[in-house]
């Protein structure tokens, strides 16, 4: 059917739309083990860019397989689809213009490295959230390490699947040594620097 699908080139462009909202729009993939700090610090930068009239949207694990992967399990292939699918959801918002934070676990590389390939070169900016595993079962309110421990939750990152780590990530924060405001800081210095946002 794939050969009957023939997209409709519109005429208002991406471009259009950034200098409609004064900004530019990238995706900012948050990556890094479950309660590394990820949705945290998302959270914190996009509060920051909002008060600087940045048009931002925050698209985070637990929310989207709430409705648009909640049909999706955490198989190998579960996880592939999932992270396929938000991939192509955060294309779609920064085609709109959107400074897109997207945080995901994302434990593998290839799954990343899949959605960097769907955008233009520096349209996608890997933030590896970096963070032991004994720091993170200290910080899990959620109790899902324990869990893992315990042999109640099966395939969980960082205890019985793998977490690969980024191989040449373009932002890395470390969570555990300095603040999530000393973590927020370095990446908003990176998007000044890459006139990406306007902090004037």
């Amino acid at each position: 059917m794939e050969r009957f699908v023939i997209p409709h080139q519109h005429e208002i462009t991406k471009e259009d739309r950034r200098r409609l909202n004064g900004h530019g729009s990238l995706i900012l993939w948050f990556t890094g083990l479950p309660s590394s700090g990820k949705s945290t610090l998302a959270n914190e930068l996009e509060k920051e860019l909002i008060q600087r009239n940045h048009r931002t949207y925050i698209l985070d694990g637990d929310n989207v397989r709430m409705g648009l992967c909640k049909d999706l399990g955490f198989s190998a292939e579960d996880r592939e689809e999932n992270i396929r699918r938000i991939g192509e959801v955060s294309k779609l918002f920064m085609d709109a213009g959107v400074l897109v934070l997207s945080a995901f676990v994302s434990p593998y590389r290839a799954d990343r490295d899949a959605i960097r390939e769907l955008v233009e070169e520096g349209e996608f900016i890997e933030v590896f959230v970096d963070c032991s595993v004994e720091q993170c079962e200290q910080r899990d309110v959620k109790g899902l390490y324990k869990k893992a421990r315990e042999g109640v939750i099966k395939g969980f990152t960082g205890i019985d699947d793998p977490y690969e780590e980024p191989s040449n990530p373009e932002i890395v924060v470390d969570t555990e040594k300095h603040s999530i405001e000393e973590c927020k800081q370095q990446i908003l210095d990176y998007l000044i620097a890459r006139d990406a946002v306007n902090m004037g």
